[in-house]
């Protein structure tokens, strides 16, 4: 559940832009009957009807997690604060000069900014924040949470860089499938890879006394 709580707004983002992809003219009206005071020109073209309904969605959606949570009286992540606040300046930006460019860059700020999060924290203050992600049940050699803390940072600034390739070397609805289906497969996938890393160096727990006897 948490994991589809936290992928709802890419989830939104998605179906939202193919459905106005579909219904381009009645999302263009809607759009600007509702949100012309937050576009450039007031007007909103049946071409980027479909890109800027999908980042008003994610933008609402964003809004909707942080809310949901703070009603659960949960805590939100700084994380999810700082992708709130990435996807509320670039989709304003996306919104206002009818522009998809910069909600384009919103993954790769995302995947940049966990990199350097992690760099800091795990790499080099060796806080041992993956640990703590997993709840502290899994114990491992030092050398193995630093290895895990460095793919993980090489991960993430490889997904930056490849978010740009295809979101300025493909099609627009080519990059929007690109981050619903590629990019969660490839996380996936290195999250599998790094949890057969894991099990392969736990430190198996000392049996107890009683066990012994």
């Amino acid at each position: 559940m948490k994991f589809l709580f936290d992928l709802l707004p890419v989830i939104l983002f998605f179906v939202s832009f193919k459905w106005a992809d579909g219904h381009k003219e009645a999302t263009a009206a809607w759009l600007t009957e509702h949100l012309g005071f937050a576009v450039s020109g007031g007007s909103v073209g049946v071409t980027e009807a479909p890109v800027l309904l999908a980042t008003v969605v994610v933008v609402l959606a964003t809004v909707l997690q942080i809310g949901t949570l703070k009603v659960l009286r949960k805590p939100v992540d700084k994380m999810l604060w700082a992708s709130l606040g990435i996807v509320v300046v670039l989709g304003g930006l996306t919104l206002w000069f009818h522009d998809e460019t910069f909600i384009k860059w919103k993954p790769t700020v995302i995947y940049w900014l966990m990199g350097t999060g992690l760099l800091v924290t795990e790499v080099i203050l060796g806080r041992k924040m993956l640990r703590q992600m997993m709840g502290g049940q899994v114990d491992a050699p030092d050398a193995v949470w630093r290895n895990l803390g460095w793919a993980w940072v090489v991960f993430f600034a490889a997904m930056g860089v490849l978010n740009l390739y295809v979101a300025f070397n493909y099609p627009l609805d080519t990059w929007v499938s690109f981050k619903m289906w590629g990019s969660l497969g490839l996380t996936l996938v290195f999250t599998l890879a790094q949890g057969v890393y894991l099990s392969r160096h736990m430190v198996e727990p000392e049996p107890s006394t009683e066990a012994k006897s």
